[in-house]
């Protein structure tokens, strides 16, 4: 994970999502809420680079998806509420479910926190996390599988074997995966 620096809504957002979404749950306190959201997608992708906010990697145009943070389940009222959501992998998403208690918030967490491990491609935690959220961050990589579970690796062996044989920039490697990026610059220095 690395920090996700929150964003302004888009201009239209209040009236293509937040209201007519909140018109909908006013009516209907009974069901799921309405997917309103979808609408601003390419916004978020845009806003957050294109990267999923919890692997900190690219995700390919069309893949990606919008995580409420507050999950609908616990707080409905934050449905449609830009602030609360995050462009995930579908697959992180699944895995994140209702622990809103338990994982940790892409827009607080520090750069320093995590690092990726050379050669394993592991993520790790740093002693910089704070004692207090330090067993939330291990649950977080944990219950969404950011560790080494066979996909993330996979995913960043991708991104490191490109750059190794000369396919890809350290500078791409910045934009598209930074914790690999900032992995490899450690290595190197």
């Amino acid at each position: 994970m690395q920090r996700c620096v929150p964003f302004p809504e888009p201009e239209n957002f209040d009236s293509q999502v937040r209201q007519p979404g909140n018109h909908w749950l006013a009516r209907n306190s009974d069901k799921s809420p309405k997917d309103f959201w979808s609408l601003c997608k390419p916004n978020l992708a845009q806003a957050l680079g294109h990267r999923c906010a919890y692997t900190a990697m690219h995700i390919p145009n069309g893949v990606g998806t919008i995580d409420h943070y507050r999950s609908k389940q616990h707080a409905r009222q934050l449905s449609y509420e830009w602030l609360n959501y995050r462009y995930a992998l579908g697959r992180v998403n699944g895995c994140k479910g209702t622990y809103d208690d338990r994982i940790l918030d892409p827009f607080e967490v520090q750069n320093d926190w995590f690092r990726i491990q050379l050669p394993d491609l592991q993520l790790v935690l740093t002693d910089q996390i704070p004692l207090e959220l330090r067993e939330n961050a291990e649950f977080t990589i944990n219950q969404l599988q950011l560790q080494n579970s066979d996909w993330v690796i996979e995913q960043r062996a991708h991104y490191y074997e490109s750059y190794r044989s000369g396919k890809v920039t350290l500078a791409y490697l910045e934009e598209v995966a930074p914790l690999i990026a900032a992995a490899i610059q450690r290595q190197e220095h």
